[in-house]
């Protein structure tokens, strides 16, 4: 039987008059509303149980400030053009740059502005200014700076239109909308899974996910390629496990949520994958599952990968001389191209060899192909009628042997560590080498977030904050951070957020998704099943 909030509700709503300053929060203060502007904002707070052991709590706090606006920010001239539509423009560059980009608008008969662009200091970055950003105007009306808008760009200049509230001042008065699942182990008696669709390689919304699972509710889970041009979208771009399958390796050293169906054992944890194909007395080094050969979506790969085997956020790497390997999970037929692919049945004996590679895999089979050097090497040893072994193991952040989890959802940074925030974007790859505008638009400003943890009850808690909208501010990382540990939450992590944060209660997006197309097809999603 299924219980949805129609048929076992419980509902408590409660005001609060709350909150600390911006900044991360003792556990002393957990009681006094989100750590979110000033103290004295009003919040309320609705409790919903939506199934045993199932609950959703509904935060609004703060309210609109005036002081906020519309303006027109231009972006530095040659800046990038990736096509994920959550990439931040570029937007903050050092003083002499940024005075010349003001004074040649003021050539144009704009007033412009040069602001100094701060962010605060968390566990692996000092913050302090990360440069200057030039904006034009302050409206509270958004068509005013729209016009606006129109005249800088027909005088030639890149630029957007934002609200000023999502730069992630202290001072904001809001409003922000919060929304949390919490799954208490002791009384929860469903699923709690994470679920990637039919197959890997192609993306759907989280709604379309949680119905054919008839789900209770469900939030998007992790990063994922999103542009063609970096693989497969909808492959994960990170570990992925499901129902105790390793089908995505990990972007090595990077936090992931891991959790069991029963709920009963979960957390953030860090992992490292390696892998081999061993054959005719021969063995080599695995690259990768389940993704396009050559391309390494947020790095964290092989050592020769380019430019870096580190973790590099929304950067694709690439590394020309590859085996990747291959489960029927990953779609109808592995990518195809140039190189060579052996496909092996159940036992791992080779029964057909492809060149070019790429095709359908027959029931129960898989496949590994090989690429550059990769494909010269993996042509010799698979010999029609040989067996091939197809192995791959994980390690701790301490180099140990690790058993594989039942579920893991990729993410980043870590927000929270052992009851205290703890912001990693430096490990985690969210701090570019001489790009700050990446940082100002991905980490310091608000955007929308989903976050995961574990409380010190053991509960689970999954949470969605709405933003790029006036009636919901988002959060930046280190307000994320701050908000998860004010939640009660001892081990946190940061999932796929922006225009990807989503929540489905009852068959139905309870939150605001915030692309103008509406609610975005993701790589994978985490489900409360009845």
């Amino acid at each position: 039987m299924r219980f949805g909030p129609r048929k076992f509700a419980v509902v408590a709503a409660i005001a609060l008059v709350a909150g600390t300053v911006g900044g991360p929060t003792a556990a002393a203060d957990r009681d006094h509303g989100l750590p979110l502007g000033p103290r004295g904002l009003p919040e309320t707070r609705r409790v919903e149980t939506l199934q045993p052991g199932v609950t959703l709590t509904t935060i609004v706090r703060g309210e609109s400030d005036p002081a906020d606006g519309w303006t027109v920010e231009v972006a530095v001239p040659g800046g990038g053009d990736d096509p994920d539509p959550d990439a931040p423009p570029t937007a903050v560059a050092d003083r002499a740059h940024a005075d010349a980009l003001a004074g040649a608008l003021s050539g144009k008969g704009f007033a412009a502005r040069v602001e100094d662009v701060t962010t605060p200091a968390v566990a692996d970055f000092a913050g302090g200014s990360l440069g200057f950003r030039v904006r034009i105007g302050l409206d509270a009306d958004k068509a005013a700076a729209n016009t606006l808008l129109t005249r800088v760009r027909a005088a030639g200049f890149t630029a957007s239109a934002v609200f000023t509230g999502w730069d992630g001042a202290s001072t904001d008065r809001g409003p922000w909308r919060v929304q949390v699942l919490t799954i208490d182990p002791k009384k929860f008696r469903g699923d709690l899974v994470g679920d990637f669709g039919p197959d890997v390689e192609q993306r759907e919304t989280t709604s379309v996910l949680a119905r054919a699972r008839n789900a209770t509710a469900g939030v998007n889970a992790g990063f994922f390629v999103l542009d063609p041009a970096a693989g497969a979208p909808g492959d994960p771009a990170g570990l992925g496990v499901y129902d105790g399958r390793l089908l995505s390796e990990s972007t090595n050293g990077r936090p992931v949520f891991t959790f069991t169906a029963d709920a009963r054992h979960a957390g953030v944890d860090r992992y490292s994958w390696t892998g081999k194909v061993s054959g005719r007395g021969t063995t080599l080094p695995l690259d990768g599952i389940n993704r396009v050969p050559g391309l390494v979506r947020n790095c964290g790969g092989t050592h020769d990968d380019r430019p870096t085997s580190r973790p590099l956020h929304d950067t694709t790497c690439t590394d020309p001389d590859e085996l990747v390997a291959f489960t029927a999970d990953y779609g109808a037929e592995t990518p195809s191209g140039p190189g060579v692919e052996a496909v092996l049945d159940r036992q791992g004996r080779v029964t057909e060899v492809r060149e070019p590679r790429g095709g359908a895999l027959p029931a129960g089979a898989r496949s590994v192909q090989g690429t550059g050097t990769g494909a010269a090497a993996l042509r010799a040893m698979a010999v029609p009628g040989a067996r091939l072994a197809v192995s791959g193991h994980l390690t701790d952040e301490r180099g140990r042997p690790a058993h594989v989890p039942q579920m893991a959802a990729n993410g980043g940074p870590e927000l929270v560590r052992d009851g205290r925030p703890h912001v990693t974007p430096q490990a985690d790859g969210m701090v570019r080498p001489g790009d700050p505008s990446f940082y100002y638009g991905w980490a310091a400003k608000r955007n929308p977030r989903t976050i995961a943890g574990v409380d010190g009850h053991g509960r689970i808690m999954l949470a969605t904050v709405d933003g790029r909208a006036v009636d919901s501010l988002g959060l930046s990382i280190a307000e994320s951070a701050a908000v998860a540990d004010s939640l009660g939450m001892e081990s946190a992590v940061n999932l796929d957020g922006g225009g990807s944060t989503t929540m489905v209660v009852d068959d139905k997006v309870i939150n605001h998704p915030s692309d103008a197309t509406g609610e975005r097809p993701v790589g994978d999603a985490i489900l409360v099943l009845p």
